[in-house]
């Protein structure tokens, strides 16, 4: 645990912002299906988006704000539709969108963001999204976040959410300090590796960042995050991470690297972690997280990438699935991925069960190695229902982390359904 404490909030935790969530008709189901989150005041904003060459208007748009300026005051997300590959007529639905809301809300249009999730290749119900805008403007709360996280879902099971508290020395110097908050939202289930995943995630704070330190910020934490979780090989068409910082903590700002930049950047990293693991727990179909911790490497970089090979490959999945301690996989993913080590430095664990050591495959109770996977399924064993897998590949000082999910049958039917 980091210098921080969880609070309530989520996204309105922090000062100055409100959200809304309604049930607007854009989904056939008649669940919730259009949220806003506002600030109060210009925002410092800061996105990161899928590196898909087939991009939803929503994305398009998003990057033309955030290139021109780093502020915005608004994010509008519609569930149900996609928007993406649906030509010019998507990206004019996609300004009118932005434009109806900012008559809504009496501000710049450049001042909103926008964001889509839903089937691709289907245009906004805009008749729908019209009536919608004014009436998701009305319910804008200060206690808002729950209803906003309810309606960006679509095959999600749960909502995610999270929001934490810090302090920082504010500008009359000595020992006073003044709490600064990060809350974040999140969806995402399928569709889901990286860069980035098919997920959306919306993040605010308080503290006021110069924007280019909090676009670095937020790309370094995307990449320990939503950049490294998995579920099923496909990257989206949609993915937006996008954070908010409006100033109104009333903290000293925050221009350059440094003890309290760090402190921030570490919050900041903990947000998008606790809702990317939360992503890959609620996979499509899953039954169990999997997090795989990879040291030894030479940087972080190559370390992630180990760590994001094992979790994405379908034949570790099936087997954790299968509570099937077949160390093979996992020694032939690390293998695969890309990142040179000599094959006499691996060692691999599965939860304490130390399978595999300077390459050599070790004797171990492959019956207590299935029920540890048995037990971590149900939730019963040590962290919940994670299982841990463990990799060295040397004694480099690079070590990172990814996560996903098992693969069940139920993830082909999910799919095999999902437009019919």
């Amino acid at each position: 645990m980091g210098d921080w404490q969880q609070i309530t909030g989520g996204v309105t935790a922090a000062r100055g912002y409100r959200a809304a969530g309604i049930t607007a008709g854009l989904k056939a189901s008649g669940l919730p299906d259009l949220a806003l989150i506002l600030s109060d005041v210009d925002a410092i904003a800061a996105g990161v988006f899928t590196t898909s060459h087939v991009k939803a208007a929503c994305v398009d748009y998003c990057r033309q704000i955030l290139q021109a300026k780093h502020s915005a005051r608004a994010i509008l997300c519609n569930a149900g539709q996609a928007n993406a590959a649906t030509g010019h007529q998507g990206v004019k639905d996609a300004q009118e969108t932005a434009e109806l809301l900012a008559k809504a809300l009496n501000i710049d249009p450049n001042l909103i963001l926008l964001a889509s999730t839903g089937v691709i290749g289907q245009r906004i119900k805009m008749d729908v999204l019209r009536s919608g805008i004014p009436q998701v403007v009305a319910a804008l709360s200060e206690t808002g976040s729950d209803a906003a996280a309810g309606a960006i879902i679509t095959t999600d099971l749960v909502k995610k959410s999270i929001a934490l508290e810090t302090t920082i020395h504010d500008a009359s110097g000595g020992l006073r300090q003044r709490p600064v908050r990060i809350g974040g939202i999140a969806k995402g289930s399928g569709m889901i590796h990286p860069n980035m995943a098919t997920m959306l995630s919306f993040v605010t704070c308080d503290a006021a960042v110069a924007p280019t330190l909090w676009q670095q910020m937020l790309t370094r934490a995307a990449d320990r995050s939503f950049n490294s979780i998995t579920v099923d090989g496909d990257t989206s068409t949609n993915d937006s991470l996008i954070a908010l910082a409006n100033g109104q903590s009333r903290t000293p700002a925050i221009t350059e690297m440094g003890a309290e930049a760090e402190k921030l950047e570490a919050m900041l990293t903990e947000v998008c972690q606790y809702l990317a693991r939360a992503i890959a727990r609620d996979g499509e179909g899953a039954t169990c997280l999997i997090e795989v911790q990879v040291t030894g490497a030479d940087d972080e970089l190559a370390a992630r990438q180990i760590a994001k090979t094992i979790v994405g490959s379908s034949l570790v999945k099936s087997a954790i699935f299968g509570c099937d301690p077949n160390w093979g996989r996992i020694a032939a993913a690390a293998g695969r991925a890309g990142v040179p080590f000599e094959q006499e430095n691996l060692q691999v664990k599965l939860g304490d069960f130390l399978l595999l050591e300077n390459g050599q495959p070790l004797p171990f109770d492959k019956a207590a190695a299935s029920a540890y996977l048995k037990q971590a399924k149900m939730g019963a064993y040590l962290q919940a229902d994670t299982v841990l897998i463990s990799v060295s590949v040397g004694n480099g000082h690079g070590t990172g982390k990814a996560w996903g999910c098992d693969l069940s049958y139920d993830y082909v039917k999910i799919n095999a359904e999902y437009t019919t």
